[in-house]
């Protein structure tokens, strides 16, 4: 069985307070990009995990990595043999990890026959709205998923410039959590929805920047590509986007990126 992973990208992030245990309060709209990492399952007496792929190196292929966490939490003692294909980068903030967890959840509930129980968040707080794997409004500690008016067509770049950006480091560089919440989701057509956007933010893209300038010179070089709707970095950084109406664009955009940048041109999935 092979399943895949899609990247998560929050398209628009406002942090909006933050709890007495010190979690964040998010209000996102998040959805999937057709690029993404990839899980075999093969059944076996035991658990045990590979990890393959263009960027495998550096990911750990026992108990500290999320797929092997998601598997014990989904059927304690239950044996499986998976591989992990590993192309998103590390550390990027469009979920990889995350997703891989989700995706692991979903293969591996088919292939043992168990349900999914409730409590998923429990492996991280992206790991939900992965486990939805649709266009969604996220907000508290990313546990409330709302649906959203259909997204038009359209394409993405992600543009990682090889740096790896810790979380905790750019939520403690964030100067102020008690912010507006998203507008009411609503939009018409590739135009309206880039005009709706544009109304919206990343709360954490300053404080990332100012953890990785690298993160400002990719937005700008974003943003003077042909046919760029908005250029923004998704979820703690350091990986951003560009949005295009057409798949021409987008590819030509992610095609002139600078040599060693991470560069990927994908349709948002629906």
């Amino acid at each position: 069985m092979r399943r895949f992973a899609p990247a998560k990208i929050n398209l628009a992030l406002h942090v909006t307070g933050k709890r007495d245990d010190g979690y964040h309060l998010l209000d996102s709209l998040v959805v999937f990009a057709g690029v993404g990492d990839w899980l075999e399952f093969s059944p076996a007496d035991q658990l045990g995990l590979t990890v393959a792929g263009p960027r495998a190196m550096g990911v750990p292929g026992d108990a500290r990595n999320l797929v092997w966490r998601a598997a014990d939490w989904l059927a304690p003692g239950r044996g499986a043999a998976i591989t992990l294909e590993k192309h998103l980068p590390h550390a990027s903030g469009i979920g990889g990890g995350s997703a891989d967890a989700a995706c692991a959840v979903r293969g591996l509930s088919r292939m043992w026959g168990v349900e999914v129980p409730d409590g998923v968040e429990v492996l991280g707080a992206d790991v939900p709205v992965c486990l939805h794997g649709r266009p969604v409004r996220m907000s508290g500690i990313g546990e409330v998923l709302d649906n959203v008016p259909e997204l038009p067509e359209m394409w993405i770049v992600l543009v990682n410039a090889g740096v790896e950006v810790a979380t905790g480091s750019v939520f403690g560089a964030l100067q102020r959590v008690e912010n507006a919440p998203l507008p009411v989701p609503e939009w018409d057509g590739f135009a309206g929805f880039a005009g709706w956007l544009s109304a919206t933010r990343n709360d954490l893209e300053r404080p990332a920047m100012a953890v990785a300038p690298v993160i400002g010179a990719v937005l700008e070089r974003l943003a003077t590509t042909e046919g760029c709707a908005l250029a923004r970095m998704s979820g703690s950084g350091g990986t951003c986007f560009g949005l295009y109406e057409d798949e021409a664009a987008a590819r030509t955009a992610a095609g002139v990126m600078p040599e060693g940048w991470w560069a990927k041109a994908a349709p948002v999935l629906d």
